[in-house]
């Protein structure tokens, strides 16, 4: 038996009548009829008796039923999974991101891909780039969010959006009392510094490196959420990414913008040799989504 004689035969027992299955079907009766009397012949039997124009099944049409029903549920069960792997929604999708992102970006739009796929699955952890470059390369992530282009011939950096870094200047101190772009030389306050092993810490470094006005830093910290706190705080101001700056408190830090503008990027980075899947696309399209939208923010003073 053809599969195309199986679904006929399936539908004409489930029907009772040739008019029945041709309506399951979207055919014609006769193309039912003919394609049940060519399943006749080749398994060499009759399937059912036709008595005064009904159709009675035999006993070895009833015995084979009951494995035909056994393939039209796998049958069916097959096309709901490829109609879920064509939207990703039984997908799992593994997703590492630097701290900062995962504290930022990923919250809002795993919010938004879970309610598009209700069904899908997400493993999400936070590392560093260093060690989200390993996680690509063996395999054990998808996809993954960083500031930083590890510049890794096997590793594929695709920019989601752009920002500037911005400048937490604590309430009270001289660089919160104007709006507007803030140069070094403007700089009074004691800093806030990033590690200088930070990428980023050693791009504000160069950018603000002036020996005619140097900044006061004697604070150091490994991450731009507790350099956002320490602004917070008063302990005194910062510059960090765009990202964890729309997450400050504008009720007690002014955020302004650098000048020179001191450029980052949001990084996708992928494995090059391994395709995203359906529900991973539909999360780069949520982060790229939310990304923009908080860089938006940002630029409106916090308004959406």
């Amino acid at each position: 038996m053809r599969l195309r004689h199986i679904e006929v035969f399936h539908a004409v027992m489930k029907a009772g009548t040739i008019n029945g299955a041709a309506q399951v079907l979207h055919v014609s009766q006769p193309a039912v009829t003919k394609v049940l009397q060519h399943c006749e012949q080749q398994i060499g039997m009759p399937l059912f008796d036709r008595v005064k124009g009904k159709l009675h099944p035999t006993p070895e049409a009833r015995r084979l039923f009951v494995e035909v029903e056994k393939l039209h549920q796998d049958l069916a069960s097959i096309r709901r999974l490829a109609a879920s792997l064509r939207v990703g929604d039984s997908e799992r999708v593994r997703l590492v991101a630097t701290p900062t992102l995962g504290a930022t970006v990923v919250p809002e739009a795993l919010t938004r891909w879970s309610k598009a796929l209700p069904t899908a699955r997400c493993e999400l952890s936070t590392n560093h780039t260093r060690e989200i470059v390993s996680a690509l390369l063996m395999g054990e992530a998808d996809l993954a969010l960083s500031l930083q282009d590890p510049q890794h011939p096997s590793i594929k950096a695709e920019v989601l959006a752009s920002g500037a870094m911005m400048a937490l200047c604590p309430v009270g101190t001289p660089e919160a009392a104007e709006d507007g772009p803030l140069s070094a030389k403007d700089i009074r306050s004691q800093m806030v510094s990033l590690a200088d092993s930070d990428p980023l810490g050693s791009m504000i470094t160069a950018s603000m490196d002036a020996p005619e006005s140097p900044i006061e830093s004697r604070i150091s910290v490994q991450t731009y959420q507790m350099a956002r706190a320490l602004a917070e705080s008063g302990v005194g101001m910062t510059v960090i990414d765009p990202f964890t700056s729309a997450t400050a408190n504008p009720a007690l830090v002014r955020i302004r913008r650098m000048d020179p503008i001191i450029p980052v990027h949001l990084y996708l980075l992928t494995s090059a040799g391994a395709p995203l899947g359906q529900g991973a696309k539909r999360m780069v399209r949520h982060l790229g989504q939310v990304a923009r939208e908080q860089l938006t923010s940002l630029s409106n003073g916090g308004r959406p």
